[in-house]
């Protein structure tokens, strides 16, 4: 068999070589959908999300677990990964034209994979785990079950997470690339336009109401305006059959024909999303929660599926000149939406900002206080800022959330003397935007509190006292248990958050899967077989500044078998 299947692999690399107008996309035609329902979609390929560009296609699944899932080409699992956050439980399979395909959010996998894992889970002793298996271990065919659709990880709602990738350097390709069926006859939905007057953060912006010529067009009154200027627009794509806010394919800005800014969504690098915040009005997202898609290339930006050797977005207007703005809006089914803004430009009244007590992002800074203290590093931001840090009693004021910064930086709160315990339940907490404390850092340094933020705001030291909370859900103590397949149990921390918990039965680990979102443990009595009679389950956790639970259960339970 794996001569075969290195065979199989060896005639399909020499059929690539000798093809060279051979395109990845051709072995679409072999394709098999990852989801046996109609595809409506909840996510679509490089929309923004809170910190990244999204990956890939987010599937809905009628608001339901457990749909099959299937690998859309044969090749082998080259990768493993079980997680309480992020993809949760997700597989990676490697196919045989360069791709890799990616299925997250799993409820559970296939028994033969499912299998292969909890092997590992025992010998680690952990729940969250990656594995690299090699690629005669769990080889797949296209079409072969591999999973069933869930809500594990950093999910929302249930549904399947689906990407392809480029195998050589893992970089995701937009999946409607594929015969998806996807019926979509609805053009993107432009809510607002702006107009900013630069590209810095504190750049001003100004809304001009739109007005529909017809089913695509948009205008608006006649525009009088100075200096330069770059366009900002509110906006989702919706398929039909669909409710969901979904993210555009392509966007042009054209100043009198001439292309001034283009945006198209083949495929992403991870790096991309580091730069994320630059293109969106950074203050409006993160104080209103207000998406605001600038289409203008800052000067730090480097993204991949932008061309950052063409113009910028930015355009400067002279005094007494006509313009003509045509923006048009595309999603990858070939519908359209445009703004046609006309502009006369004025005479340029703006006077350049007193910026000689900004901060210079070439330079580190420290602002030291007597018992706590913040340090930005060189390159923390992107441009010049006129950053306010204040210490106020007990807070640590660095300025508020409104301007993205390239690197994290560090706050520091002086560990004083008193009762040892107390000091071990403290640790620094940012201020919410409803002024509530939340868990920051408790690591301890060289006698300080220290942490890194990437996020702007009010710093401050605060308490966690009280122990997790590990209660039975579905038995009790002394209970005969022979006809159950799982336990439940609850774990829960009201503050600091979960950092560790361990299970035994009868003084050997057992995998207890955890769902953090519904703050659930799930043990699966078909993982072990212990002897008929009395078993003591014992389940230990810790929350992020080592306040420790117990919970002892003795059961009964008789060995079907």
């Amino acid at each position: 068999m794996r001569q075969f299947f290195l065979k199989q692999r060896f005639l399909f690399l020499f059929f690539l070589s000798i093809n060279p107008f051979f395109h990845f996309a051709q072995m679409s035609l072999n394709w098999t959908p990852p989801i046996d329902i109609p595809i409506l979609l909840s996510g679509t390929f490089g929309e923004f999300r809170s910190n990244h560009f999204h990956a890939g296609l987010d599937i809905k699944t009628k608001g339901r677990e457990g749909l099959a899932v299937k690998s859309i080409q044969g090749g082998w699992i080259n990768r493993i990964r079980v997680s309480t956050s992020g993809y949760g439980k997700a597989i990676y399979i490697q196919h045989f034209d360069n791709t890799t395909s990616v299925y997250a959010h799993l409820k559970k996998f296939a028994p033969k994979i499912e299998a292969f894992i909890k092997e590992k889970q025992y010998q680690k002793e952990s729940y969250t785990i990656q594995l690299f298996p090699k690629s005669e271990e769990l080889k797949i065919q296209q079409g072969e079950l591999i999973g069933y659709s869930g809500n594990t990880g950093g999910s929302y709602g249930p549904h399947l997470h689906f990407e392809v990738r480029k195998t050589s350097n893992q970089n995701p390709i937009n999946p409607m690339s594929y015969p998806l069926e996807i019926k979509d006859t609805q053009r993107p939905q432009i809510q607002n336009f702006y107009l900013y007057d630069g590209l810095h953060p504190d750049s001003k912006r100004k809304e001009f109401p739109l007005i529909k010529k017809n089913d695509s067009v948009y205008t608006t009154a006649g525009i009088h305006q100075e200096g330069k200027i770059n366009v900002g627009l509110r906006l989702f794509d919706r398929q039909d059959l669909s409710y969901n806010k979904n993210g555009i394919y392509k966007g042009i800005v054209r100043l009198n024909g001439v292309p001034q800014f283009e945006l198209k969504m083949d495929q992403l690098s991870f790096n991309d999303s580091n730069y994320i915040n630059l293109l969106i009005d950074y203050e409006e997202y993160a104080q209103k929660r207000r998406r605001i898609q600038r289409f203008a290339l800052h000067p730090e930006l480097q993204v991949s599926f932008l061309d950052s050797t063409g113009s910028s977005g930015e355009m400067e207007l002279e005094e007494g000149k006509s313009y003509q703005i045509l923006v048009e809006i595309s999603d990858y089914n070939g519908n359209n939406s445009y703004i046609e803004a006309y502009i006369t430009g004025t005479e340029a009244t703006q006077t350049a900002p007193d910026n000689k007590d900004w901060i210079d992002p070439s330079l580190d800074y420290l602002f030291d206080y007597e018992d706590k203290s913040v340090y930005f590093p060189p390159q923390s931001f992107y441009n010049p800022l006129p950053l306010t840090v204040e210490n106020k009693d007990n807070r640590l004021v660095v300025d508020k959330n409104r301007y993205p910064l390239r690197k994290p930086f560090e706050v520091r709160f002086k560990i004083s003397g008193g009762d040892s315990l107390q000091q071990k339940q403290s640790f620094i907490a940012l201020l919410n935007d409803k002024d509530k404390p939340v868990f920051f850092s408790n690591h301890q340094k060289n006698g300080s509190w220290i942490g890194k933020s990437k996020t702007l705001g009010t710093f401050t030291l605060s308490r966690d006292s009280i122990a997790p909370q590990i209660k039975p859900l579905n038995f009790k103590q002394g209970q005969w248990l022979s006809t159950y397949n799982y336990l439940r149990i609850q774990l829960k921390d009201d503050f600091s958050g979960i950092k560790s918990y361990r299970g035994e039965i009868n003084g050997k680990w057992v995998l207890l899967e955890y769902e953090p979102k519904k703050n659930l443990l799930i043990y699966n009595f078909e993982d072990l077989k212990f002897e008929s009679g009395l078993h003591q389950l014992i389940i230990e956790a810790e929350d992020q500044v080592g306040n420790q639970a117990q919970l002892k259960v003795d059961f009964y339970r008789k060995n079907t078998d």
